[in-house]
């Protein structure tokens, strides 16, 4: 009988992280929590199928290509730029903290300073995975801590990316000896040259691989082929990784995310991302396991107090520097603390400088067991701190001096933000109208509204979008529109609420709360679901735009338009469906005509 050691570990590889997958998902957990879980299962700590373990690192080098290079298909400046002020300077300093308190730890328990270092950066970095599955499951990713938490993680893999460089620089085991950046001159003189070959890199790719390589995938991409296509992407993605390796010393998941970038910038990126995701996804799979076979179980119950120690910097040190830190820079409590919570876990990036360190020798298999099992247990835990949000910030209320303390930049930053958009509120004759958040929708709105001569008032959580609008001398409040105490400068003059924000937990309060100081007050608020109906209703809802609804009038539109449909016969069919889609909702429609609106009047 013929033995194929690859085929049937990644066989036993897939089976069991199926098995685990399904089990985890049904649980509400992290599906990656079911992959490491599998990987013990079929590694060699445990009884049963053992896998090839000396295959796994292979087919988790590969994981690792592919995951690095669709974090750089995916990079978006202008997201971290969006949140700059705060994500930047954050997610560097927390980042400090993070690596001071796992150099403590590793001075604390006997370990090397070099590894002290992988450790702390390792519990440093957040899993992006496991963050925008939290967030999105508990309505906040369209918030403002949820879009901090996004670019917090974006600066965090770029400081990730950043330490991968200089790894191998570091690295002093038999790993170290074969890499091109290994040095036995002093320390600074290897960083240096490591810098020196990342500039070389970076040059290589972002300069000159910009141009070529999305040229040749657009040439490529005309010739309608689609396996031709697909392997161009595999070339990118796994040749380039493989040759900053060996030309330049870096690592690969390094050149990985590299070429992601170059790769972006091509006008059939989406495309490319769309062909890689299927062998991204599966090899990822591959990754978790393999981690999951190189984990020892037993050392949970051989080191209990370094795990315990190991989870105190993920689960409470990384999250109170995050409060701090966002409250010192000046944001609210309530931001601070989703951002904080957010960020209480490890996963994909910590596995890859784990797995970097340990065959460059910079930490052994106990550290290396540590990462593994922080990251285990934080992703297991992190979904239920979600839930910790509204009793936290209840309690920390209960304690005033506390709670002024920890908001009171924020507030000393509204003090200074806010009084011209009363000032404005109260010299004008114009009716108001406040805006709740100035994305797309709220710009298009406000536009409106002063066409049609009312004074509007701008509430928003972004503070480079208030202080742009004031210094134009519009009326514009910072902070947090769910936060009645920031609407109260605006609500008794208000005639109309306009809330453009979707998926907003505390958008019922609001309403409640500003039709009792103002009944007179219409609000207008959009909706993700026609399901939402009932509750904005009985909060005092004046109208509400139906995501769905819309979406489904506006493709139905679309495909009679291409159909050549004349202007009566939209008119007729798309008011039909609107009335059709809000009656089975139980929702009364005042559509009609020309003048149809986005809203159900309720």
């Amino acid at each position: 009988m013929h033995d194929y050691p690859l085929i049937t570990t990644m066989a036993a590889a897939f089976t069991a992280s199926w098995i685990f997958g399904m089990m985890a998902h049904k649980l509400r957990l992290s599906p990656i929590v079911g992959y490491l879980l599998a990987g013990i299962a079929i590694g060699p700590f445990t009884p049963g199928f053992v896998g090839d373990s000396t295959l796994a690192p292979q087919l988790a080098e590969i994981g690792v290509i592919l995951l690095m290079f669709g974090v750089g298909l995916h990079f978006q400046l202008k997201d971290l730029l969006a949140v700059r002020n705060l994500a930047v300077p954050g997610a560097i300093a927390q980042s400090v903290v993070a690596t001071l308190l796992g150099l403590l730890l590793a001075e604390a328990f006997g370990m090397p300073f070099k590894a002290g270092l992988v450790l702390g950066i390792s519990t440093a970095v957040a899993s992006t995975v496991v963050l925008i599955r939290g967030l999105n499951d508990n309505k906040l990713l369209n918030t403002t801590g949820g879009h901090v938490a996004v670019g917090w993680t974006i600066v965090e893999d770029l400081f990730t990316v950043v330490f991968l460089v200089l790894i191998p620089a570091l690295g002093g085991g038999a790993g170290a000896a074969h890499s091109p950046n290994a040095s036995n001159g002093p320390l600074w003189l290897a960083l240096l040259i490591a810098l020196g070959r990342l500039v070389a890199l970076v040059v290589l790719l972002l300069v000159v691989g910009s141009k070529l390589i999305p040229w040749l995938m657009v040439r490529v991409a005309k010739l309608r082929s689609r396996e031709l296509f697909t392997l161009t992407v595999l070339v990118a993605a796994i040749a380039i990784a493989a040759g900053s390796s060996y030309l330049f010393g870096a690592s690969m998941a390094l050149g990985a995310f590299l070429a992601g970038m170059v790769v972006g910038q091509s006008p059939v990126s989406h495309q490319a991302a769309a062909d890689a995701l299927p062998l991204r996804d599966a090899f990822a799979v591959l990754f978790f396991t393999s981690v999951g076979m190189l984990f020892d179980p037993r050392f949970v119950l051989h080191e209990p107090l370094l795990v315990l120690a190991g989870l105190a910097i993920i689960l409470v040190g990384k999250p109170l520097a995050t409060l701090l830190i966002v409250a010192i820079i000046g944001y609210p409590f309530r931001v601070g603390l989703t951002v904080a919570l957010a960020l209480a876990q490890i996963g994909e990036l910590s596995f890859i400088l784990a797995e970097v360190g340990h065959r460059q020798g910079l930490i052994n298999d106990s550290v290396h067991n540590l990462i593994i099992a922080g990251a285990i247990i934080s992703i297991v835990i992190n979904p239920f701190l979600f839930g910790l949000i509204n009793p936290i910030e209840r309690l920390i209320k209960k304690f005033p001096r506390v709670w002024r303390l920890l908001n009171r930049r924020a507030l000393h930053r509204e003090g200074q933000l806010n009084p011209p958009a009363e000032a404005i509120v109260n010299r004008t004759a114009d009716p108001v109208a406040v805006v709740v958040g100035y994305g797309p929708a709220g710009k298009t709105v406000d536009e409106l509204l002063r066409k049609e001569g009312l004074q509007t008032v701008i509430v928003d959580l972004n503070m480079d979008t208030v202080q742009a609008l004031t210094a134009k001398g519009r009326a514009a409040i910072y902070g947090d529109a769910f936060n009645i105490e920031v609407m109260h400068r605006a609500l008794p003059a208000a005639t109309h609420i306009i809330i453009t924000l979707r998926d907003s937990t505390n958008r019922t309060p609001l309403i409640a709360a500003a039709k009792l100081i103002n009944p007179a007050v219409k609000v207008f608020v959009r909706a993700r679901y026609m399901a939402e109906m009932e509750e904005l209703r009985r909060v005092g809802a004046d109208g509400v735009c139906f995501e769905e609804a819309e979406a489904a009038v506006a493709l139905a539109k679309l495909v009679m338009l291409d159909r050549g449909h004349d202007a009566d016969r939209l008119r007729e069919e798309t008011g039909r469906i609107r009335r059709r889609l809000y009656a089975n909702h139980g929702i009364p429609s005042t559509i009609s005509g020309d003048f149809a609106t986005a809203s159900a009047l309720l």
